[in-house]
């Protein structure tokens, strides 16, 4: 995903063991921006009964640094995931300088 040139939304899906039940791409977008709908990855963990979900997107620029919109969609799926059970261990974005997480400073 570091070197592709659009940019890709994709869910880790997890059990209550913390155990991958799958890996989906969820959006495929443009060089800058994906399309995210926090309530089709939520209805998705619920369909593959997962406990808990990774969220992962690249940015093509390189620069791994978290946006304003990434941490506001973010904080979206967390307040929705939350009363369904459903926690939010990470949002990693990747990118060919690197990756981010917005669990780490505490951004989620």
């Amino acid at each position: 995903m570091a070197f592709a040139d659009k940019e890709q939304f994709r869910v880790i899906f997890l059990d209550k063991r913390n155990q991958v039940i799958a890996d989906e791409e969820q959006q495929t977008g443009t060089v800058d921006h994906t399309a995210v709908y926090p309530r089709e990855a939520v209805k998705r963990a619920l369909e593959v009964s997962a406990t808990a979900i990774i969220l992962v997107h690249n940015h093509p620029s390189g620069d791994p640094t978290p946006s304003r919109a990434d941490i506001q969609m973010t904080q979206s799926i967390v307040e929705i995931a939350k009363p369904l059970g459903i926690s939010v261990h990470d949002h990693i974005i990747v990118g060919k300088e690197g990756h981010a997480s917005l669990k780490g400073p505490k951004l989620i």
